[in-house]
């Protein structure tokens, strides 16, 4: 029996969360396993109604639950980050999910804007490191609202916290049937501080002689991805530039429709999540595309071990998007957000 903690969100996220819900539902009748879902109802909309963001307690509560799923956070009725702070940062520092996994996966040519490159080309995955780097909150302003304004914030890297994401990325590079190459990006010949991850990288890369290891900047790594996508098999980098890089890598595989992530701490209860955000001007309209919470949803499977259900969901979608049963992945695809989901179901049923 999996336990998984439903935190639906803001936005579109209550429709996209509604049919991931559905497909777990349907694969778990196809795979023959057993699920219990908890749904919490903390985002903008439980805030304003109540003034509570995330209390302690639901922190430990998370903690005993197999995986958490989330939909997407974010009002613009409410203060810039204040509710992402509470809930998605919350949930990652609490629980110490300190790998942001990001898999680049293009299941059909036509979703791709690069010119002729196919699925054969764009295979790869992103090791973000998630809990360290600028997003620590270590910053501050001096005069704030005048003219003499000063703003600072700081980059923090740790041994611990730069190694394990290393390490992370070589084990999973062994996993990939592809090319056995893990590739660091980071910007050390400008930013000195990140020469942390240099030398970790080369000192951990001597226990895996198996794993060819490659080295770009951010700026060239950001230039290769567009050129020469194939080249990339797992990417391990900081968390601001994880950030960038992999939604430069949600447009080589069709968009922000399909990008899906998993925030993980190996062996303990991990988060899993579609990244293209609540979408607010979507809210209500039936429009938004699931299929990245549905794939967040086949992430989560993945990891608690329904192997066999992860496959069938990916399967049903790489069907729907070569086929072009769902011919694009935005909000203008025309199919609504319910239809979608029922493709996605009577795929597996099918399969």
């Amino acid at each position: 029996m999996h336990k998984v903690a439903v935190i639906p969100g803001d936005g579109i996220g209550t429709e996209v969360t509604a049919e991931a819900v559905k497909v777990l539902e349907a694969v778990a009748q196809k795979s023959s396993f057993q699920y219990e879902t908890i749904h919490y109802p903390f985002g903008s909309d439980h805030y304003l109604e109540t003034g509570i963001l995330m209390p302690d307690r639901i922190y430990s509560e998370l903690s005993e639950v197999d995986a958490v799923f989330l939909g997407a956070i974010g009002d613009p009725r409410v203060e810039t980050g204040l509710v992402e702070r509470a809930v998605v940062g919350g949930i990652r520092f609490d629980m110490d999910l300190y790998i942001n996994l990001r898999p680049i996966t293009l299941f059909a040519e036509h979703l791709c804007p690069l010119k002729e490159k196919g699925p054969e080309d764009i295979d790869f995955i992103v090791v973000r490191e998630n809990t360290e780097d600028a997003s620590v909150g270590s910053y501050g302003f001096f005069k704030k609202g005048t003219v003499d304004e000063v703003a600072t914030q700081q980059m923090i890297y740790t041994r611990k916290g730069v190694e394990r994401a290393v390490r992370y990325a070589f084990e999973l590079a062994r996993t990939r049937d592809r090319k056995k190459r893990v590739t660091l990006v980071d910007k050390a010949n400008a930013v000195r501080g990140q020469d942390i991850w240099t030398r970790t990288f080369a000192e951990v890369g001597v226990e895996y002689p198996d794993i060819e290891k490659d080295h770009a900047y951010v700026d060239a790594a950001c230039m290769w991805m567009i050129k020469n996508p194939e080249h990339f098999d797992v990417i391990v980098t900081t968390n601001i530039f994880g950030d960038i890089v992999t939604d430069l890598g949600a447009m080589l595989q069709g968009g922000m429709g399909i990008a899906a992530c998993g925030n993980i701490h190996p062996g303990k209860t991990s988060m899993f999540e579609p990244i293209h955000g609540s979408a607010p001007k979507y809210r209500g309209q039936n429009v938004a595309n699931p299929v990245a919470a549905i794939m967040a949803m086949q992430m989560l499977l993945d990891y608690v071990g329904e192997a066999d259900a992860a496959a069938r969901i990916e399967a049903a979608v790489r069907d729907l998007l070569t086929s072009r049963r769902i011919p694009s992945l935005g909000a203008d695809s025309g199919l609504s957000t319910t239809q979608i989901g029922q493709l996605v179901i009577d795929a597996i049923a099918a399969g």
